[in-house]
């Protein structure tokens, strides 16, 4: 009885000793591959003397790299920031083809709350805000220049996990949906509301501080 005691303790503060509760105050530093889905749509609208359909503007789909930087708060919340370089996507309107591209900055600010497991395995859910700033556009259709809104806010959801692989680094896999969307203008005239809605599905390494 004895030693089945001294076992299930040694157990116990095994499971207890690769638990993935953050530390509160500390850090993470995650650096990840996103690939970045948007929904592409868009309401029909008639330009040129044409109607064009619904959902007729593409916006290029793109593997993105991601840096997040990581508080907590307590064991189980933590505040993160999403950022990533400058990103350049080409976009194409149906019927037409190639119209140019726009470049645009995807900040986003969540609240995450791991789920203690009291194993190396950690998933975890986010919520927050994504402040999408449009650095440049540029669209252009028989000639006619296009414009898009500079600023989009919306949502951003996401879940994902985290796996401990030692006592600093950890694999993170997550998947998060970004509420945002753009008025598309000519001069003079709203022509459609494009929701791009993007899936952005990540994978990487995370040290922690």
């Amino acid at each position: 009885m004895k030693r089945l005691y001294i076992t299930c303790l040694g157990l116990l503060l095994t499971m207890a000793a690769s638990s993935q509760a953050a530390t509160p105050g500390s850090w993470e530093v995650k650096i990840r591959a996103a690939y970045l889905q948007t929904a592409d749509k868009s309401d029909p609208f008639t330009a040129l003397e044409i109607d064009f359909p619904k959902n007729a503007i593409s916006v290029e789909d793109k593997w993105i790299p991601e840096l997040d930087v990581t508080y907590a708060f307590t064991e189980n919340l933590l505040a993160e920031l999403v950022l990533t370089l400058p990103q350049k996507h080409d976009v194409t309107l149906a019927g037409v083809g190639d119209i140019g591209y726009l470049e645009h900055l995807p900040p986003t600010l969540s609240l995450v709350y791991e789920f203690d497991t009291n194993s190396p395995f950690t998933p975890y859910v986010t919520a927050g805000v994504n402040f999408t700033y449009i650095i440049k556009d540029r669209l252009t259709v028989a000639d006619i220049d296009l414009d898009l809104d500079e600023w989009s806010v919306g949502l951003a959801l996401g879940a994902g996990f985290a796996y401990r692989l030692d006592e600093k680094w950890d694999l993170d896999v997550s998947v998060k949906w970004i509420d945002l969307n753009s008025d598309v203008k000519a001069p003079g005239a709203t022509l459609t509301n494009a929701q791009l809605d993007p899936y952005l599905y990540s994978i990487g390494a995370v040290y922690k501080f």
